[in-house]
């Protein structure tokens, strides 16, 4: 018997972190939860240290790591609480572990998933804005270390699933047309779109199939969250922007697909639960129990798909363009998106005002190359500025 495979999680307190450690505890014989990790989450992180009893846990003070490990140590677990970004580097870098999921939104989880990367880790990416933000910086890191790189999102991890073994000599030499982005179309899909500046937080986070945590069930109503997977995509898959389609499909059955030039279309489909992906990532090239009910297609009936409406969904066209773009582009539409979206969680922007925000940052900031981590982090800051900038302006 082989040892069980350590695994970090990053962002452990979050959906995809719950998801993660319910298909680790499923397979005791096969892996051990090494490192947790949970920002300013400091009760869920503690429970779930106290069932895991992980080697460390990460927060993101010094002074919550020390009222944590306080109350570990009480509690009887040896668990050593570390704290801030270097700590989360520390634990996705550890020469013990052996499998890092990474799981933090946002831009704050960049710096710690390319320490995994750099590290030789097999890497679990649900953290797109690491590509997003660094695509080409992050795709090289790749090339120059032995870590291995496998999607969690449920489109890209289809994608990787349709995809011949050898899709890394280039798409057109496998013979692959295009790639099918699938999106359910969220909550707002059939708003009429007058009526799209009246909604609220609690509507855009109503995801009508999947449970995910607040940032992404708003970027998953804006169809913002469709574009950083339209950007991820072309990174993972080393595709042009317009080798990219993305197609509406309400019952999110149909997780993507990939058309190639035989006229053959190769879909993945499966129950809308992200322990699918994520545990065929963790035991890849093998199967396990990931604990997903299996699909009823006679249940579901019919499945259905349409194009996506620009007007509905600016935010999808300005990713597009943003992807083309190239350079920071992606990563001041994203530093955008994220403080646009806080400001609508917190009641003081509309709904609509989100992809207002964004063009304006993208128009008032000329870009550039992304030729270092220096140049993507300079640029995330610009565009957060200019977004606050809008914010204050217009007295929000």
């Amino acid at each position: 018997m082989e040892a069980p495979l350590q695994v970090t999680v990053l962002g452990a307190t979050g959906s995809i972190g719950l998801s993660t450690l319910d298909v680790v505890a499923r397979h005791p014989d096969r892996y051990r939860v090494f490192a947790l990790t949970g920002h300013s989450r400091l009760e869920e992180l503690r429970a779930l240290c106290l069932i895991h009893r992980p080697r460390y846990a990460v927060v993101a003070e010094p002074e919550a790591a020390g009222l944590l490990q306080e109350q570990l140590a009480g509690a009887g677990v040896e668990t050593r609480v570390l704290a801030g970004e270097g700590g989360l580097c520390e634990v996705a870098a550890h020469p013990d572990a052996d499998v890092v999921m990474a799981a933090i939104v946002g831009a704050a989880g960049l710096r710690p998933t390319l320490s995994a990367v750099q590290a030789g880790k097999r890497v679990l990416l649900a953290n797109k804005e690491a590509l997003v933000m660094s695509g080409a910086l992050f795709m090289q890191a790749l090339r120059d270390s032995s870590a291995t790189l496998l999607p969690i999102d449920s489109e890209h991890n289809a994608i990787f699933q349709c995809l011949p073994a050898d899709y890394a000599r280039g798409l057109a030499s496998v013979g692959v047309r295009r790639i099918l982005l699938t999106a359910s179309g969220g909550p707002f899909r059939q708003t009429p779109t007058e009526q799209l500046h009246q909604v609220t937080p609690e509507q855009a986070c109503a995801h009508p199939n999947w449970s995910m945590g607040r940032k992404i069930s708003v970027d998953s109503a804006s169809m913002m969250n469709k574009g950083l997977e339209l950007i991820e995509a072309c990174w993972l898959f080393d595709a042009h922007p317009d080798q990219v389609e993305v197609v509406i499909h309400p019952q999110s059955v149909i997780h993507s697909m990939v058309d190639y030039q035989d006229g053959s279309v190769l879909a993945q489909l499966g129950n809308p639960d992200m322990r699918t992906p994520i545990a065929h990532a963790l035991a890849w090239p093998a199967r396990i129990d990931s604990g997903v009910s299996p699909l009823d297609l006679l249940h579901i009936g019919q499945l259905q798909f349409q194009a996506p409406d620009d007007e509905r969904f600016p935010c999808l066209r300005l990713a597009r363009q943003a992807a083309l773009a190239g350079g920071v582009a992606p990563a001041l539409l994203n530093a955008a998106n994220e403080v646009a979206v806080d400001a609508f969680l917190d009641r003081h922007i509309r709904f609509t005002e989100i992809a207002t925000i964004i063009a304006d940052v993208l128009g008032a900031d000329p870009g550039g190359p992304a030729a270092s981590l220096e140049d993507v982090l300079a640029a995330d800051a610009r565009a957060r500025a200019l977004a606050r900038t809008w914010l204050s302006r217009h007295g929000r």
